[in-house]
């Protein structure tokens, strides 16, 4: 307890870039949830070093960070907002799938469609109840199907291979779909990188065999879920008919979290 207290006020003191990114550092290694505030206020600072280690420390605590990061959202700080989007990319909590499937599709930040794109393979499928597990991964897979095809960054096209890696062994169904779209990419897409991606990823699904962690999921609304995919399906609906219907639905979705 006074360890945690005694680092806390480091944090507080410290008047340098230094001595903030080792003060960050030594917080987030006690993995208290008494240092989630103060982790998260760093999200808001200009030292991008701080922030990758509070952003790390706030995944390591877990789901206690979660409703502390969807508060960051309502916010009008753009930075503390792609921190904390990044950050609930790492933890999968089923809380934060859509602003996560707002964020892949149409964040303007390379480094937060990225870790959107990432993060909504590691979603922890099975706290979901049945009647809305494949309603939310048919919405994850139409996403990074989506960000595979479109995105121009080879960087966040990789992650979308590595998000569907992860997601194939909870949703099967998907596989003949998916492994059709990489047989594609792998005599279209530009980079080297991405296609040796899907190379692995064909390799290592081959070979996977699904585990489900025994792990109690937290108080969820999955009625608020359920609300906010079906209001991305009359979003995607109206916008059918436009080749970029997934930018702007998630825009859509992006700006009913401001």
């Amino acid at each position: 307890m006074k360890d945690v207290d005694n680092l806390i006020k480091a944090l507080d003191r410290a008047d340098s870039p230094d001595s903030l990114l080792a003060a960050v550092e030594a917080l987030a290694q006690t993995r208290s949830v008494r240092a989630i505030p103060h982790l998260i206020q760093v999200l808001s600072f200009n030292n991008p070093g701080a922030a990758v280690a509070a952003v790390e420390g706030l995944v390591q605590i877990g789901i206690e960070t979660v409703p502390h990061l969807l508060e960051q959202l309502d916010r009008h700080n753009y930075t503390a907002r792609a921190w904390a989007i990044r950050a609930l990319a790492g933890i999968g909590d089923p809380r934060g799938l859509v602003t996560l499937l707002g964020a892949a599709t149409a964040d303007f930040a390379v480094s937060v469609r990225r870790a959107s794109a990432r993060g909504l393979g590691l979603m922890k499928w099975y706290w979901f109840p049945e009647h809305l597990r494949e309603i939310a991964q048919v919405e994850a897979l139409e996403a990074l199907l989506f960000v595979l095809e479109q995105d121009e960054e080879w960087i966040v096209r990789y992650s979308a291979v590595s998000g569907l890696e992860a997601l194939l062994p909870s949703y099967p169904q998907a596989c003949d779909r998916v492994e059709a779209y990489w047989q594609q990419l792998q005599s279209t897409d530009p980079s080297p990188a991405v296609r040796a991606r899907i190379a692995y990823a064909q390799q290592n699904l081959s070979k996977q065999v699904l585990t489900i962690p025994q792990e109690p999921a937290p108080p969820i609304d999955w009625e608020e879920i359920l609300a906010r995919l079906s209001a991305r399906k009359r979003a995607e609906r109206l916008t059918a008919s436009d080749p970029q219907n997934y930018r702007a639905l998630a825009k859509t979705i992006v700006c009913q979290d401001l």
